[in-house]
């Protein structure tokens, strides 16, 4: 008999669902805010249009390309930033994180290789592993974890995992790692020979915990990131993994067979962003104001058990008084109020029917109507007991 693949166990992404159900609900006329995915609403920051209009009014023809100018300012950006040094040839530019992640999986790790990763968590981890047929080694972090790995996990596991997929901040907590617990698990990761995969996507959107790289303690880590959270360019499809230097040339052949280049003209963009931190910091102060009014709005409707949003721009709360189905709830409150959330199921297969995720990567007088829209429903009785299907 054929043994099932690894890969058949690929779940949907029900948030895309949820989505297109606001998307058709948006071109019947209705009033939608979208809060399911995490995207900023503002789009690319002035400096980058502009050098993107100037280079397609040049007539470039944008061909196969990766910016060498673009791999040394992130270089010394992590210089700037964390301290560290990162030779740009260790810079592989991709087309977003999402394969920058399975790039990083291919070149670290073979078929059958077990990773952990953190339960809440990002759906598209589990997920690309099964589709390389690697295992998802789950690990269920609740409130006594604050919703991540600790270095406990990683020192108690029998067998040891091939490997860790570290996020902080989280998706979909917004929950950042302490810099002293980050350097337990690079020393616990180092004691049993786990190599680190570090997913740092939501640097610099932090409200008051430090964002440390997984590079101040571990060197040999892979780390993901892109332009499309603090930058806000995610449909440029531009990121980049730094890669062990024992690494870089099969990360590159890989790389070139699956993907040749990312976007040449989001190349020239991207650069010129990053000197449009006055503007992108300013956005970032917009996400401060609309946690701390969406975290009030919640409170006031009795709905308090919330993983700690340090980062990110997301809120994940448990909605376990209301419903044992999430999926229904966020198709009930997209029904009747016109916004669009995202359910718990698609980062936790096992408790995530108790959980709803926010992005509040709005304006703030979106995130104001999603509140008043919030309070309204809630108030009326509607968002009572909602189980079983919508």
């Amino acid at each position: 008999m054929t043994q099932p693949r690894t890969a058949d166990a690929i779940e949907p992404f029900h948030a895309i669902e949820l989505s297109q159900l606001a998307q058709k609900m948006r071109a019947a006329g209705a009033p939608v805010i979208h809060m399911e995915f995490g995207q900023p609403s503002e789009g690319a920051p002035a400096g980058a249009v502009a050098a993107a209009q100037q280079v397609l009014s040049s007539g470039d023809m944008l061909g196969y390309w990766e910016s060498a100018a673009l791999r040394e300012r992130i270089s010394r950006h992590y210089r700037a930033a964390y301290g560290v040094d990162v030779a740009p040839r260790r810079i592989v530019l991709t087309c977003g994180a999402s394969p920058a992640l399975v790039l990083a999986l291919l070149t670290g790790f073979r078929a059958g290789s077990r990773v952990m990763t953190a339960r809440p968590g990002y759906v598209a981890y589990r997920n690309s592993l099964r589709a390389l047929e690697m295992t998802p080694i789950e690990i269920a972090c609740g409130a006594n974890d604050r919703f991540q790995i600790a270095a406990r996990h990683i020192r108690e596991a029998a067998p040891a995992p091939d490997g860790l997929i570290v996020a902080s901040p989280a998706n979909p907590t917004g929950t950042i790692i302490p810099p002293h617990e980050l350097a337990e698990i690079a020393a616990a990761c180092r004691e049993r020979g786990v190599r680190i995969i570090s997913d740092e996507i939501y640097h610099r959107l932090s409200y008051g915990i430090e964002t440390q790289s997984i590079l101040n303690h571990d060197d040999d880590a892979f780390v993901i990131n892109s332009f499309s959270k603090y930058y806000g360019m995610p449909g440029w499809r531009l990121g980049w993994v730094i890669c062990p230097e024992a690494l870089v040339d099969a990360a590159r052949a890989r790389a070139g067979n699956l993907f040749l280049s990312p976007p040449a003209l989001s190349q020239h963009a991207a650069l010129a962003a990053f000197d449009c931190e006055p503007e992108l910091d300013a956005r970032v102060d917009v996400y401060r104001r609309n946690r701390e009014r969406l975290l009030a709005t919640l409170a006031d409707l009795g709905i308090t058990d919330i993983a700690p949003s340090d980062g990110a721009f997301y809120v994940y709360a448990s909605i376990a008084h209301l419903t044992d189905d999430s999926m229904a709830f966020c198709k009930r409150l997209l029904a009747d109020t016109a916004l669009a959330t995202a359910p718990g199921i698609d980062f936790d297969p096992v408790n995530g029917h108790r959980f709803i995720r926010f992005s509040y990567a709005l304006s703030a007088e979106l995130v104001e109507e999603a509140c008043r829209r919030l309070t309204d429903w809630f108030r009326s009785g509607a968002g009572g007991d909602v189980r079983g299907p919508a």
